[in-house]
């Protein structure tokens, strides 16, 4: 009993995976923040192109 209650103690005190944890939460919110960016930076690149290809082909 007394090892049980040892391995607790050290559990609660012990805070080395606590910092891995917050680095994989802000390299999510990275991530997610990302993702977003690069699908309305997407569409807007695209149409930019298909506009800069309309206006070649038509002044051709």
């Amino acid at each position: 009993m007394t090892n049980l209650k040892e391995i607790l103690i050290r559990l609660v005190k012990e805070d080395s995976g606590q910092d891995l944890i917050e680095y994989a939460l802000v390299a999510a919110l990275i991530g997610l923040g990302a993702v977003g960016t690069m699908k309305s930076l997407g569409s807007i690149i695209g149409t930019a192109f298909s506009t800069v290809g309309s206006t070649l082909t038509s002044a051709m």
